[in-house]
This record gives structure tokens, C-alpha cells and sequence, in this order.
């Protein structure tokens, strides 16, 4: 490959968080022009797709109707068309495919080629924080089905790739891949030039929640926190594209999508925001605001506790303590100290630790790694 460019093809699973995150890619990738990146973003369902993965009722409640896995082989299955008309075509010298559930369908692809899997959760972790379902008496056995084509995914990918110790963790435990093909690379988020201006005693205190579903997110908790509690100390608003009744005090924005200019300086008048998410495994609107400065208070799920270091950029409260969420927020809007000082530390750490220019120069370093170890060995140019 002298003087050719590094063809890699980056394919997004695109639930959640998964926009953000390449979003961020594709912006730090205009730094390395040897690498010749396209994109394959997996479409909202259509009709099909929403057919096979709905809820089967009376089953659902005991999660006893596979929907989760339904779901996700008919997404894997979208996925391994596009992949193998690449790999036919070799178009690409290494794949990179977030996350392995969209790779359930494509083992054979992924064995061809030179490839790293990456993930923010295994299976094993993530089944009973779906946001359309709820654990049920039948979820392990759910689970243990789910392992099983999630296991052929480990073992056929050159590399796996997780963005925290807390999902590596499983990766060793739950799934036996070794630390000779384990990386951890936490995936971050473009850090702007300017922070957030400090506010004042005479400034007003917004606290801003960002979470497309209400409910799983914990968007319903923070408000009616915020009624009872914290209404007489700071305005509230929600980042949403749910339907929130209007009162005094509170905004809703429903119209903020991956990549808009308002979102940035949105947080720029941001005093805290809150993550009381159950499901969240990697928190990217967490991510966005303190690289702006802006401390979080955060639910202790998933890698919160890694990437807020608590008590220095943020809070991290038990999960589903009210009074904890709640004593974190009044002290960050009601000393303007503190709120600075945990700001500072909130950016300084996402600047050393989770800057995107170098998180993604670490992952093309990664997918480098990927194609010395297999692309010259594998078929990557198979037809």
C-alpha cells in the first residue's frame, strides 16, 4: 500500500449516542489525509424492519419474545448486505463496525477482512437497559441466546475495541477475549477553543437535561425533582423530542439534532447538566458539555464514574438516589465557586483525556494495527 491512501470503511450502528460519536470522527478525520474513510450509517427501520423487531404482546412483558435480538439481526442483516457488496468490491482495507450487534450477520465478512469491533456495552451488560424494555423473568435465558451470535462476532474480528475498563471488564469475563486482541480507547469529543463563560451571583442558573427518550434517560425523575425541589433556584431545560407539558420556569427544545451549532452554546449557558440515566454506557452529551466547561451530575451507570471524576469535574450519585442527584445540583447552582472550579477540572480533564483529535488519531493507529495483523493474511481484496 506505498503511496495509496488507507481505505477504511466506518460502519455506525447509528442508535444513540453512535451519531455523536462519528460525528466527532468525521470532523478529526480532515487531520489524516493518508486515510480515505467512508461512511455506511445504517437507516432509521422501515416497515420490515419495525415488523420483525415489534413487541410480541403478552410475551413482551416477561421478555420472553426475543425482541431485542429480532431487532438486532434485522439491523445486522441490513448491515451485511452493504458490508459483503464492499468486501466483493474490496473497497476497504480494514472495517470498523459499532457496534457488534450490528456485525451479528456478517462473521463471514468480518473473518475475510481486516476488522475491529467496537462497543461502548456487551450484551451481557446491556439487555436489562434497552430503552423499550424492561428485565423480565426470561431476560437471562434472552441473554445467554444473544451471547452466543455475539460470541461469533469476538471471535471472528481482527481487534476488539471498547471505549471503558467497565465494558472490558465483560469483554474478559463474560465473552473470553484476550488482552492480545483487547484495546480500550475511550472515543471523545471535539474540544472547542472557547469555554464557557464563568457565571456570576447576578447570572442566571439553567440546568439542562439532553436525552431523546424522557422516561429510560431519566428525564421524568429530573423534572419532578426540579418541581419539588429545585424550582425556587435555577430555570430547567430539556434537550428532547418528546412532548413535555409547558410551565413556568422550564424550556424544551425539541429540535437540536447531531452536529447543530445551538447545542454548543446552549451548554455556554449552562450552569449543570444532569444525566439521571439508567441506560446510558458511555455518556457523549456528558462528554459535549464538560469539554465546553460545564460540570455534570450523573447517575453512576455504565463508564460515568470513568469519565467524571467525581467530586473534582462533577458528582457521580448512586443510581436512583433521588436526594443525592438532587443535594449535587443545588450545590453546583448555588456556589458559584465550586460550579467554576469543577468547570475548569471538567474541561481539563476532557482536553487530556477525551480530546477527539487525539482519541481518533489513537484509532487510526488502532485500525493500522488491525490491517498489519490480518489484512495482508486475509482476502481482503476477495470478488
Amino acid at each position: 500500500m506505498v503511496n495509496q491512501p488507507f481505505r477504511v470503511l466506518f460502519v455506525n450502528e447509528n442508535i444513540g449516542g453512535h451519531a455523536t460519536m462519528h460525528h466527532h470522527i468525521r470532523l478529526c478525520l480532515a487531520d489524516h489525509p493518508d486515510v480515505a474513510a467512508s461512511f455506511y450509517d445504517v437507516p432509521a427501520p422501515g416497515i420490515g424492519r419495525r415488523l420483525v423487531g415489534t413487541a410480541v404482546p403478552g410475551l413482551s412483558a416477561l421478555d420472553a419474545d426475543l425482541q431485542p435480538l429480532r431487532s438486532q439481526l434485522a439491523l445486522s442483516a441490513m448491515v451485511r448486505r452493504e458490508l459483503h457488496r464492499r468486501r466483493r468490491r474490496g473497497s476497504y482495507d480494514v472495517v470498523h463496525i459499532y457496534t457488534h450487534n450490528a456485525g451479528l450477520c456478517s462473521v463471514a465478512d468480518l473473518a475475510a477482512t481486516a476488522s475491529v469491533v467496537g462497543l461502548d456495552a456487551t450484551n451481557a451488560q446491556s439487555y436489562s437497559l434497552l430503552p423499550s424494555r424492561h428485565p423480565g423473568p426470561f431476560t437471562p435465558h434472552a441473554v445467554r441466546l444473544a451471547q452466543l451470535f455475539e460470541q461469533r462476532v469476538y471471535d471472528a474480528a481482527t481487534l476488539v475495541l471498547t471505549k471503558s475498563a467497565w465494558a472490558a471488564a465483560s469483554l474478559r469475563r463474560d465473552y473470553d477475549v484476550g488482552d492480545d486482541r483487547l484495546r480500550i480507547l475511550p472515543l471523545g469529543v471535539s474540544v472547542p477553543a472557547a469555554g464557557r463563560t464563568a457565571l456570576g451571583p447576578g447570572d442566571e442558573k439553567r440546568v439542562t437535561f439532553i436525552g431523546r427518550s424522557m422516561d429510560r434517560k431519566g428525564g421524568w425523575r429530573l423534572l419532578d425533582l426540579w418541581r419539588r425541589e429545585l424550582r425556587s433556584l435555577c430555570r430547567l431545560t430539556l434537550v428532547t423530542p418528546e412532548r413535555v407539558p409547558p410551565q413556568l420556569g422550564l424550556e424544551v427544545v425539541s429540535d437540536i439534532r447531531v452536529g447543530d451549532g445551538r447545542l454548543p452554546e446552549l451548554l455556554r449557558r449552562t450552569a449543570v447538566l444532569v444525566c439521571p440515566s439508567e441506560i446510558d454506557t458511555f455518556g457523549y452529551a456528558a462528554m459535549e458539555a464538560m469539554a465546553i466547561g460545564v460540570p455534570v451530575v450523573a447517575d453512576d451507570a455504565g463508564a460515568f464514574g470513568e469519565i467524571i471524576d467525581d467530586g473534582r469535574s462533577g458528582f457521580v450519585v448512586p443510581p436512583g438516589d433521588d436526594r443525592a442527584l438532587s443535594d449535587g445540583v443545588r450545590r453546583l447552582v448555588t456556589d458559584d465557586e465550586l460550579n467554576r472550579r469543577m468547570g475548569r477540572a471538567a474541561r481539563r480533564r476532557m482536553a487530556e483525556h477525551y480530546d477527539a483529535r487525539v482519541t481518533t488519531a489513537a484509532l487510526v493507529g488502532i485500525l493500522h494495527e488491525a490491517f498489519e495483523r490480518d489484512g495482508p493474511r486475509r482476502d481482503h481484496h476477495a470478488r
